[in-house]
């Protein structure tokens, strides 16, 4: 246990094995470097569009040109969009970044960059300014590049930046364990718990409960054994959803660091890391780094020479949705079937085989070792009175730029989109999904939305953990709202009536109306179902056991509050006005157009087009299939959706 002091004031701790020497600092920042340097992103995102190929052809190429060159792997500097990322450091220079950089440009970037000095500009998007190595002219600052200009790099300001394999690299940038010492050897458990306190930290998971009082419960409540436990939510369940995964796979030390501080602000000894198995580079990251801090003395007993002894373990969830919800994932850490207890008790007090237990997800602990630098006040200056700090969204959708922002909160759900490089094919913005699954729509009325936790339920959504997807006009809301109550409905735990059988009904209605009713009966049925869906949502709401079950109706009320119209057309008229669900719409071939030449007949799976050679075409409505091939097959735009 941690006791109320883990070290008396003013006693000194074993700070070697976090000490650095100015020298030692700008050799592992390649200060002044004597070889080039590339760094190539090697996150998800960056292994998805092609790094690993790029690394390999890397390698080879230098080996056959026999250049002494440093290739260092990153993380996700957070511009998914522009991946792979290739940054290049010549010998005293700044750092330089390239953007796309595929296998089959790196014969260039090695004849024009490294052997000649040469900078390709079409690929150089920015460089990292530096007042030690001399700067490029007529290239920006990776601050001032368009997709990171109105962003505030806090949670993600080493990610991209630094290899995170590296412990040495932690401590340099951004001072990393520098919280750890100060805390161990200056304050109290409860003097910490404080300072989190006057930040107004709220958990960025979903609930934004305030963080310093959850921890508060933790620390007065009572274990009769003396054993405490807390744990890392990294189970990010979300479609579309990628905050924790980056922030794992390219900054693991910060996760570590911020458990650590977290266990001794409520007196636990163990903590868990839940990570669903689909993020196995994440895994394997944090899996060194707690290694490496083990050897350090930075996990384990007596942790900097202090009496404070704590240690992680790393659990693999199994991709449940539901286990997102802290008392479903206790019920898997503990072996069980994941699924939500009966609260309260709430974990704080009972929690992880019954003792007092603290969740915090990814994003809220990855920041707590800065907020301790910087100090509560100054984060509490950035934001909303309700909501301090910065937000990590993933962002993805009909958006120019997809990756990751990380805002103020405050800023407008606009000024996200402008920082998206706006709606791609010159479409108009329609909405935006903001909180995942259990979140809510904001139409394009409720653009200037500030990112504000009540101003955000205000509209019927919720921040949930960051998840942020951008509609275009071509969207179908009720096509969406049916999409979100489908994954909703699957990955229901079903443990309780309300959510198993309710979202079911609710999906049914759903699918209903995206399909053409072909007799009077399923005409009523339709109807029926309508005039109930409204009602059933609130009974989900109020009756559900989980947070799951009590947000679940979230996509359908709030397309419903902002996009009736759309309901209606499909109730109606059945027809889409997005001219999205293809059970409304009608595959058609206008005669004019039509040249008779036969492909849309030949590629027809279900033979549901008639007509002679040379002579216009048409489609036999009750044999399609609409598989679409004849409007793909067509040279003469003829084939056309109604």
């Amino acid at each position: 246990m941690a006791t109320e002091k883990a070290t008396q004031m003013g006693s000194q701790i074993d700070l070697t094995a976090i000490t650095l020497t100015p020298e030692k600092v700008k050799e592992i920042k390649h200060i002044g470097n004597s070889e080039p340097i590339i760094f190539i992103g090697m996150g998800t995102c960056g292994l998805a569009a092609g790094a690993q190929d790029t690394y390999n052809t890397l390698i080879t190429e230098i080996q056959k040109y026999k250049m002494n060159v440093k290739i260092i792997p990153v993380g996700c500097v957070g511009a998914c969009f522009a991946e792979p990322i290739l940054d290049i450091k010549m010998p005293g220079k700044a750092r330089l970044v390239y953007e796309k950089i595929t296998k089959n440009k790196v014969a260039d970037i090695i004849s024009r960059t490294l052997q000649k000095g040469e900078i390709i500009d079409e690929w150089v998007i920015a460089q990292y300014t530096s007042i030690d190595d001399e700067n490029y002219a007529n290239v920006v600052d990776i601050n001032d590049f368009h997709y990171f200009k109105n962003q505030k790099k806090f949670v993600l300001s080493r990610c991209g930046l630094v290899n995170p394999e590296s412990y040495e690299e932690y401590l340099a940038y951004d001072d990393g364990y520098k919280a750890l010492a100060n805390v161990l050897e200056n304050l109290t458990p409860k003097q910490v718990i404080e300072e989190i306190k006057i930040s107004g930290l709220r958990g960025r998971g979903g609930g934004g409960f305030p963080t310093g009082k959850k921890w508060e419960f933790g620390y007065n409540a009572k274990s009769e054994d003396g054993i405490k436990y807390i744990i890392m939510n990294a189970d990010e369940g979300d479609p579309g959803a990628f905050m924790d995964r980056a922030v794992l796979e390219s900054d693991p030390y910060s996760a570590i660091e911020g458990m650590t501080l977290m266990g001794y602000a409520i007196g636990a000894q163990k903590g868990f890391i839940y990570c669903r198995a689909e993020y196995p580079l994440a895994i394997r990251n944090l899996s060194k780094a707690m290694h490496t801090a083990r050897e350090k003395g930075l996990l384990g007993t007596n942790i900097l020479g202090s009496d404070f002894s704590f240690d992680i373990e790393i659990k693999k969830g199994a991709g449940a949705f539901v286990c997102g919800e802290e008392t479903a994932l206790i019920e898997s850490i503990e072996g069980k079937r994941g699924s939500p207890r009966i609260k309260p008790p709430y974990p704080a007090v009972s929690g992880l085989w019954d003792r007092p237990t603290v969740v915090n997800n990814v994003e809220t602990i990855a920041q707590l070792a800065k907020i301790i630098n910087i100090g509560g006040k100054t984060f509490a200056s950035w934001g909303t009175e309700g909501s301090k700090g910065t937000k990590v969204f993933a962002l993805t959708g009909k958006i120019q730029y997809a990756g990751l922002v990380e805002v103020p909160m405050g800023v407008t759900i606009k000024d996200i989109v402008k920082i998206g490089g706006g709606i791609p094919n010159n479409k108009k913005f329609k909405a935006a999904q903001i909180g995942g699954p259990s979140g809510g729509c904001i139409p394009k009325s409720l653009i200037n939305t500030p990112i504000d936790y009540e101003k955000l339920k205000e509209t019927g959504a919720i921040m949930g953990s960051g998840g942020l997807v951008i509609m275009d006009e071509s969207t179908c809301m009720v096509d969406t709202a049916r999409f979100f109550m489908n994954f909703i409905q699957e990955e229901s735990c079903g443990k309780c009536i309300p959510c198993r059988e309710g979202t079911r009904r609710m999906l049914e209605t759903l699918e209903k109306l995206v399909i053409k009713p072909k007799n009077d009966k399923e005409v009523v049925d339709r109807m029926k179902s309508m005039m109930s869906l409204e009602r059933l949502s609130h009974v989900i709401q109020d009756t559900s056991l989980c947070g799951l079950g009590m947000t679940a109706p979230n996509p359908v009320l709030s397309t419903l509050r902002y996009f009736r119209d759309e309901y209606e057309a499909h109730l109606y008229e059945n027809t889409c006005p997005a001219k999205y669900c293809l059970g409304l719409l009608e595959f058609k071939i206008n005669v004019e157009k039509c040249v008779g030449c036969g492909l849309c007949k030949l590629n027809c799976p279900n033979d549901a087009i008639l007509g002679e050679k040379k002579q216009p075409h048409y489609i036999v409505e009750d044999k399609c299939v609409k598989c679409g091939l004849c409007q793909s097959n067509c040279k003469f735009d003829a084939v056309f959706l109604e």
